[in-house]
């Protein structure tokens, strides 16, 4: 147990380094039920190493009874332990199950950032519907608010898991998950997929960069129009099998993108064109 806590102790990444509050109570939830489950595995070892020693063949004190068959004693102790290690554990489970449900909003005053997770092969495409913007492996979050999110694959089944900030949930093509998580503090964490995918699944990794709220705004505001537009054309080339993609910033996103990916639809999308100017010279129709 010491030579554990030390190795924990020296963990600074990974799903004991919670940031969040759903990883949070993830991890007591895990911690919670190793510590049920060892109140009747190292008894258990003990007895093991206790009977062993003690009916040895050379303990002259060790009472012989060839004919023993029953004990309600013992009965009672070997059944009613593990009821009861069932019956917590499975009421951590639920409680867990309702609390931390991955559709369920975060309680917060904050409004939460709606952000468009799409997973191609094999990289991961990020929307911000209410920015206009989008990034290629990289997800940027303001620190302390909570981020709502709306799931779907645009090939395969993948697994979209960010472990310090908790709950992983899968993506599956024509079908949306959701997911409500939150950075509470300000940092960069490793993202990924934990789904097997094919040839380029090692390289399916991402970051989330979680920054101040007024350094999330100025970061939204200075990559609108900066960068390439989503559109059809655009998103034809990033659908493409490709891994280790370095991260894209997308100025500007064609309405509706996410939904037309899970309807299967993307490649006939178009970014809105401006209005043409109106002829000066043309005349307007009688009654017109």
């Amino acid at each position: 147990m010491a030579v554990a806590s030390l190795a924990v102790a020296g963990c600074n990444r990974g799903i004991l380094d919670p940031v969040g509050p759903v990883a949070l109570a993830e991890k007591q939830i895990l911690v919670n039920s190793t510590a049920i489950m060892l109140a009747i595995i190292i008894p258990t070892m003990i007895a093991t190493v206790a009977f062993a020693w003690w009916f040895r063949r050379g303990n002259s004190k060790a009472t012989y009874r060839p004919d023993w068959e029953y004990s309600g004693a013992i009965e009672m102790v070997v059944w009613a332990i593990p009821a009861m290690t069932i019956m917590l554990l499975g009421g951590i489970t639920w409680i867990g199950s309702h609390d931390l449900d991955p559709a369920r909003p975060l309680k917060s005053n904050v409004p939460a950032l709606k952000v468009e997770v799409v997973s191609l092969d094999w990289k991961w495409l990020f929307i911000y519907p209410d920015q206009g913007i989008a990034t290629v492996n990289q997800l940027v979050v303001p620190a302390g608010t909570p981020v709502s999110f709306r799931l779907t694959s645009a090939t395969v089944w993948n697994s979209f898991f960010v472990p310090q900030m908790g709950t992983m949930i899968y993506t599956m093509p024509r079908m949306t998950t959701r997911l409500n998580l939150q950075a509470d503090k300000q940092g960069v964490y490793d993202g990924l997929s934990t789904q097997f995918s094919g040839d380029g699944f090692p390289g399916m990794q991402f970051k989330v960069q979680a920054l101040p709220a007024d350094q999330f705004a100025m970061w939204a505001q200075g990559s609108k129009g900066a960068g390439p537009a989503l559109d059809a054309r655009n998103y034809a080339a990033l659908s493409k099998p490709s891994s280790y993609v370095k991260p894209i910033t997308y100025g500007a996103v064609v309405p509706g993108l996410f939904d037309a990916i899970v309807a299967d639809k993307a490649p006939q999308l178009h970014l809105p064109q401006a209005a043409p100017p109106a002829n000066k010279n043309s005349a307007v129709p009688a009654g017109g």
